[in-house]
């Protein structure tokens, strides 16, 4: 039976962390490129979970994990994910909305 990574414990998602980053290694060193980034948005959502949602704030701007060339600015929580937009070095926001696992916001930065 699957359970939702919202029903398992603190120590339940440490070990599921731990089994997704040694999947993904494995997949890495057998050259399957598309299960590697499988392995990591499943462990980057799992990592979310053991995150504070009340810890982001709307409107607040954070950096983005694995992204040094955009920041991120929050519309809204819902859940484990962050809607809002992008913002580029040139403090351009994207057009596009996009929902981000809360793991990925980094630091938060002020606003320009």
């Amino acid at each position: 039976m699957d359970y939702r990574y919202s029903d398992y414990s603190i120590e339940q998602l440490r070990e599921e962390v731990g089994r997704l980053k040694e999947k993904a290694q494995k997949a890495e060193q057998l050259g399957n490129i598309s299960e590697v980034a499988i392995n990591e948005r499943k462990l980057q959502v799992a990592m979310a979970y053991m995150l504070n949602p009340e810890d982001f704030q709307a409107n607040d701007i954070h950096e983005l994990s694995g992204d040094p060339g955009h920041t991120f600015k929050i519309n809204y929580i819902n859940g484990v994910f962050a809607w809002g937009h992008r913002i580029n070095l040139l403090n351009e926001q994207y057009e596009k909305e996009e929902a981000i696992p809360i793991s990925l916001l980094g630091d938060k930065v002020e606003e320009k």
